[in-house]
């Protein structure tokens, strides 16, 4: 489920170029634009909360093999994404709720083991 595309270890670094372009539906969107053996590749740079200019440098990453396979190299959009962090606050979320639910409604006779007291054990040596 939180698996890199492109992987990070098997991926290899390089230098792109920030151009915007109009994708499919006519809006005007930036993309990374690497070459890698002389051939020159577009990869989508649009994040939710990252902004580029013009001709500005980033870091791509691609798969070797595939060397159209490839994305920006940011800790936001390629560490990081939204349906992930989404997941991870639902999950704690989830994981906080069961463990209320099941701490919040003892029953009575683990009210009255816990309201007895027992002795209390003393150390072997003192201090």
């Amino acid at each position: 489920m939180f698996s890199r595309r492109p992987d990070y270890f098997d991926g290899e670094l390089t230098k792109g170029t920030i151009h915007f372009a109009n994708d499919s539906t006519k809006k005007l969107q930036p993309y990374a634009v690497y070459s890698v053996d002389e051939k020159k590749y577009l990869v989508n740079a649009a994040y939710l909360f990252k902004h580029y200019n013009e001709g500005e440098t980033v870091s791509v990453i691609y798969e070797t093999s595939q060397p159209e396979k490839g994305g920006v190299y940011s800790v936001w959009g390629y560490w990081l994404r939204w349906g992930e962090l989404l997941f991870s606050i639902l999950l704690l979320l989830v994981m906080y709720r069961a463990a209320v639910a099941i701490t919040s409604n003892p029953t009575p006779e683990s009210l009255i083991e816990q309201l007895e007291d027992k002795p209390v054990r003393k150390r072997k040596y003192g201090d």
